[in-house]
């Protein structure tokens, strides 16, 4: 079982910036693909970023593209979402997910990943 680790979140106002930071246990970390989904409440999971297992690749939801980036260091099992220029549509809860398969063109999809973070609550006011 693949624990994921959490933090960086917080209330910020509309223009700020935030890094989430989501740490992995066990040591195949850099056999898996990694997300982040988020969610608010009434409102159905939402892609907003994916990397491959080295790194080589983004993918990113037109919502966020421009102005987040997800990047990771396999050496420190970490995945990271650097949020900038927030706005009050990025309200919501933030999970970071892992996939052990290697479907690269599903990674938007939720039930591509079989391990999934406690969530991290980003509020952005106006």
């Amino acid at each position: 079982q693949v624990q994921l680790v959490e933090s960086g979140g917080g209330l910020v106002q509309a223009g700020d910036s935030l890094r989430l930071s989501c740490v992995a246990s066990g040591r195949t970390f850099g056999a898996y693909k990694m997300g982040w989904f988020r969610q608010d409440p009434g409102k159905e999971r939402e892609f907003v970023a994916a990397i491959t297992s080295r790194g080589e690749s983004r993918k990113y939801a037109d919502s966020v593209q421009g102005r987040f980036t997800i990047s990771r260091d396999n050496a420190k099992n970490t995945v990271y979402l650097q949020m900038n220029n927030l706005k009050p549509e990025d309200t919501a809860v933030y999970y970071c997910a892992a996939s052990p398969m290697g479907n690269w063109w599903l990674a938007m999809r939720s039930d591509e990943y079989d391990y999934w973070g406690q969530g991290s609550q980003v509020t952005v006011s106006s």
